[in-house]
């Protein structure tokens, strides 16, 4: 296992202190299943106090002390952040992720030590001078079968976020929850233990489950299986709802959004804040036919307005999440719109119409919304991977200059000033006058404003 050359350099100042450097948790799980390794954690055992270990690492960089209390240093070095940490034990004394007795002890064993850890495939450890790799709990075995089992009963259930862990993990590595840790997650889910868990924490591990997965839909199914889903009742309540099989195929709209969240993934840019925009809005898009779909005499089936009823549930659901307003305003009118790019592709629709979605909606976020909304669906179509509609949508958008944002306002209030108007109340009223005509196309340039103000507001060009 290669490790950045400052480890090497302070796994043998510890071992002049008859002390050794492990390498722990996700780095160690991530080389055995040959992913990019980000961060490197370190546990140090046989040293004598956490005060040596800062003397040490404050000799080749920066040490943080706000770990402190949990037995963690925080240690930078050429601008890389490494956590260095002695190993420790946790009792449960309270509710919540901060209601642990920590008790740090650099004597123990690796084994010991590892017992506290969620899954076996984070329990193993790499001993940087040896260069051995230690699996006392199978973890090794569990990656080559694809297996997440936990450790401990006694010590996973002290933290109930290890069943979101459970689920972002089995999605991110599509691997099989063991039947042991199944029915343990699941009698926690039971008896309300997740009841203590706050939003920020869930939200971190869905984020992981959106952003991470190539499938998120193995997640949710996992949280659907362990009755996770009773916490989310808008995403609850689309299972079982059926779709025409006209448009539908592939089945009710929990299917079909699943569908769609697994062909998002394939959408997404580098802008990580962007790319949860979109998986939220398309995980949301459909949630209002939990209530507006109806199936007349003749079996046809309809949900009629589902994109505006949709809004509610949307932003109760993400609101269980975070309380990040902006970021929930900004996914709401994408989950509202999400047709439209579709219905003007078939209606053919004007340059107006395009120029006033503008300014409800990111035009270009929209189409990638609406892409992934058709192809998670199973018609001809669908399969075929081209989106006609989407492509025709977004190269009216551009050509329109409207595809990002919406026209810019032609005149302003300094303008009405030079023109020599007194500001007013009148002011607001003329200028949104001026941009609905500016929307529909009747003035397209300044000097036409300007006409149009001196004749309708000045009474006449020479006043």
């Amino acid at each position: 296992m290669r490790l950045p050359n400052i480890i090497y350099t302070i796994s043998k100042k510890l071992n002049e202190h008859n002390a050794k450097a492990i390498v722990v948790g996700g780095a160690v799980r991530d080389y055995f299943l040959e992913l990019p390794i980000k961060d490197y954690d370190i546990e140090v055992y046989g040293l004598e106090s956490l005060e040596v270990l800062e003397v040490i690492l404050a000799q080749y960089g920066a040490v943080n002390l706000v770990g402190k209390s949990f037995g963690i240093l925080k240690f930078t070095h050429n601008k890389e952040e490494y956590d260095f940490s002695f190993p420790r034990r946790e009792e449960k004394i309270g509710v919540g992720h901060r209601g642990f007795d920590i008790s740090i002890d650099g004597d123990m064993s690796f084994k010991e030590a590892s017992v506290r850890r969620d899954f076996t495939i984070n329990a193993m450890g790499y001993d940087v001078e040896m260069k051995l790799f230690l699996d006392p709990y199978g973890g090794e075995n569990d990656i080559e079968h694809s297996l997440l089992r936990h450790i401990d009963d006694e010590t996973f259930i002290e933290d109930p976020l290890r069943v979101y862990r459970a689920v972002q993990f089995s999605a991110r590595f599509d691997y099989t929850l063991c039947d042991e840790t199944f029915e343990l997650c699941r009698s926690m889910v039971a008896n309300g233990m997740l009841d203590e868990l706050a939003k920020e924490r869930v939200y971190v591990e869905f984020k992981k489950l959106l952003l991470k997965s190539s499938k998120p839909s193995i997640g949710f199914e996992l949280m659907r299986e362990l009755d996770i889903l009773s916490y989310f009742p808008e995403l609850k309540a689309i299972i079982g709802v059926v779709q025409s099989e006209k448009w539908h195929p592939e089945g009710d709209v929990w299917i079909h959004t699943m569908m769609c969240v697994d062909a998002m993934t394939q959408l997404l840019g580098s802008n990580e804040k962007q790319n949860l925009r979109y998986m939220l809005a398309i995980l949301c898009h459909d949630f209002g036919k939990a209530t507006t779909t109806l199936v007349d005499e003749e079996g046809n089936i309809r949900a009629i307005g589902h994109e505006e009823a949709g809004l509610k549930p949307t932003e109760k659901f993400l609101y269980r999440l975070t309380n990040e307003h902006d970021f929930i305003a900004s996914i709401l009118p994408l989950v509202e719109h999400h047709l439209k790019p579709s219905q003007f592709y078939k209606g053919k629709a004007s340059d107006r119409a395009f120029r006033r979605l503008a300014t409800k909606v990111n035009l270009s976020e929209l189409a990638v919304v609406a892409k992934a909304d058709f192809l998670g669906r199973t018609t001809a179509e669908s399969k075929s991977g081209l989106y006609l509609a989407g492509k025709w949508f977004l190269d009216r958008a551009e050509q329109l200059s409207v595809s990002k944002k919406p026209l810019n306002s032609l005149v302003f209030g300094r303008d009405l000033i030079a023109l020599g108007l007194t500001p007013s109340p009148l002011f607001k009223k003329i200028l949104t006058h001026l941009y609905q005509r500016q929307l529909e196309g009747d003035i397209r340039t300044k000097e036409e404003a300007v006409a149009y103000i001196k004749l309708n507001y000045l009474g006449g060009d020479d006043a």
